[in-house]
């Protein structure tokens, strides 16, 4: 599952690097690329170590790094990584980018970190929380932060005929055929994914030895990358006919 999962990410890399969601242009411009969700749990970041998982082609790890933190991104598309890089390279902009799966990430990160930071479809690919949960908090140095700001698993319930569990009961095996940048391309590689709760996800992570110290929840969505959605502000979506009434994003901070 995880090698049908990779080679839908190393596609859909290409695809994304050059879309309109991603806007490369006004990236290499200035824009920082993290939303005010993170931005606000974040903090200052400047001269902060910072392990950003599951980095896809960098674009938050390296506005981080513009921001003063030292950053390591971690991703387990080569495809991704590479592109990560090269952008990096191209910009002048300094951080180190690692090729691995998360749930491996101790084979091949043995440094702490200030803060772990994940972002934006994280724990759906994830069979194992526990493991997930472990693995970070052993990245953490003592009084340091995970964050972690993610699409509502509630959103997860819902394919076109919202017929998926809220909790981690099913396997959800899908072949989309095209990816959230662009509706027109043609991706169809299978995807394998599963459904974790919040109580799921915050006591995994509690278990491995964290300390919940905020969890917010939002009604709208900063990207436009679910079918459906009307924009009610700039840079502001909710679900049409739904609006107001559906958690669509959550931020959780932990201490160690």
């Amino acid at each position: 599952m995880f090698k049908s999962n990779k080679a839908l990410w190393d596609k859909r890399t290409d695809i994304h690097v050059d879309s309109d969601f991603y806007d490369m242009e006004s990236f290499k411009k200035g824009r920082n690329a993290l939303k005010s969700f993170e931005l606000e749990i974040l903090g200052d970041v400047n001269a902060k170590t910072i392990l950003h998982l599951q980095c896809h082609f960098g674009q938050d790890t390296l506005s981080l790094a513009r921001m003063g933190a030292n950053v390591t991104g971690l991703d387990f598309s080569e495809n991704a990584i590479e592109k990560a890089r090269l952008i990096s390279k191209e910009m002048h902009i300094q951080a180190s980018f690692v090729c691995c799966n998360v749930l491996e990430m101790d084979q091949y990160i043995t440094d702490k970190f200030d803060l772990v930071f994940a972002s934006y479809g994280i724990c759906g690919w994830l069979p194992d929380l526990e493991q997930w949960g472990k693995l970070i908090a052993d990245r953490i140095v003592e009084g340091g932060r995970f964050v972690i700001v993610d699409f509502h698993p509630v959103l997860w319930m819902f394919d076109d005929d919202f017929k998926y569990s809220y909790f981690n009961k099913e396997l959800i095996a899908e072949e989309p055929e095209h990816t959230y940048t662009d509706k027109t391309s043609k991706v169809m590689l299978k995807s394998f994914s599963w459904n974790h709760s919040i109580s799921e996800i915050i006591s995994a992570l509690i278990k491995a030895g964290l300390t919940l110290k905020r969890f917010n929840e939002y009604d709208y969505s900063p990207y436009e990358c679910f079918n459906n959605l009307v924009e009610f502000e700039e840079g502001k979506y909710q679900v049409k006919g739904m609006e107001g009434k559906l958690p669509m994003v959550y931020a959780l901070e932990f201490i160690k």
